[in-house]
């Protein structure tokens, strides 16, 4: 029997479902910057703004 290949390890959650979205010359611009700025992946830049949207909606239906 053969060996296992050596390689990276299974991800514990895989990113497997994908979204596409047409955005506007300055949304890209906004995007860029903030991927530059914060030195991560635009994948990453939008996780994170969709987190933070998501944290403020359950922090403003807290309050009502």
């Amino acid at each position: 029997m053969m060996p296992k290949k050596m390689g990276r390890p299974p991800s514990d959650d895989p990113l497997t479902d994908r979204i596409f979205i047409r955005v506007s010359k300055e949304t890209q611009a906004k995007l860029n910057a903030c991927t530059q700025t914060l030195k991560m992946t635009r994948s990453d830049v939008v996780r994170k703004g969709i987190d933070l949207m998501y944290d403020s909606l359950n922090k403003w239906e807290g309050t009502a």
